[in-house]
């Protein structure tokens, strides 16, 4: 996959994507991700890349002839991938939507700054707008990387293994169970017998119980669409009885 991020600080990015699976991604071929600053394209003395707002306010708003010149000179005449633009008023990321945006063989991103960005650049060059929550930031390149990090865990190849994106937090519509590793024993902290016990059914059944009870503790609200079965729901109701029981005790 090849993803082009359009930013007016290029260089908040490239540690990031220097480190760790991103940067061994991008090493082995599997990742291409080209920067391109958007304040060359700038057609004034200056180079500046924001003026302000018409109407008034506060802030300063994106020219749109830096943003759409940059993106007329980096798409190809052949681009069918997605061009998006990281506003915290878009669709919120979740999930689903990373998987939809492992699909393309190319992104676009644009990072945004200070107020915004002129309506007729976004008009001309996005496809659309995606949030990755409800805040503000300073700019849209941390939000980027959020995108890329996610993204780039679905590329055939980016982990070690090929089962590890399909059985993480919201992969399954559930939030991911505990883990733990060596020692065994840890300043008088044992990892669960079960995980010892060699016994693969086992395991499965007290991985699923453990990401059914994290996620009524901390996102009930997930449950409400993930794909439960019969016995899910029966263990569901287990844990809101025990619950029930102790809030009755502590009164």
């Amino acid at each position: 996959m090849k993803i082009k991020v359009f930013t007016i600080f290029p260089e908040m990015l490239r540690p990031m994507l220097s480190e760790s699976i991103l940067g061994r991604a991008i090493d082995a071929g599997y990742l291409e991700v080209e920067l391109i600053d958007i304040r060359p394209y700038a057609d004034n003395k200056h180079k500046n890349t924001d003026d302000y707002p018409f109407g008034g306010g506060a802030g300063m708003v994106m020219l749109a002839q830096p943003i759409v010149d940059a993106f007329a000179d980096n798409t190809p005449p052949d681009f069918h991938g997605k061009r998006i633009y990281m506003s915290p008023r878009g669709r919120r990321l979740n999930q689903k939507i990373v998987e939809e945006l492992s699909g393309y063989d190319e992104l676009m991103i644009l990072c945004g700054h200070y107020e915004g960005v002129d309506q007729r650049a976004l008009d001309t060059c996005i496809d659309e707008e995606l949030s990755i929550g409800d805040y503000v930031l300073t700019g849209g390149e941390l939000a980027a990387l959020v995108v890329i990090d996610a993204v780039s865990r679905l590329i055939p190849g980016v982990l070690g293994s090929d089962e590890s994106a399909g059985d993480e937090s919201f992969t399954t519509g559930l939030l991911e169970y505990p883990q733990y590793t060596r020692p065994r024993d840890f300043r008088g902290m044992e990892a669960p017998e079960v995980l010892l016990s060699g016994h693969h059914a086992n395991i499965l059944k007290w991985q699923r119980e453990q990401a059914l009870k994290i996620t009524l503790q901390n996102r009930p609200d997930l449950l409400e669409t993930a794909p439960l079965t019969k016995k899910d729901r029966e263990y569901l109701a287990l844990l809101q009885v025990e619950k029930e029981e102790n809030e009755a005790i502590e009164k």
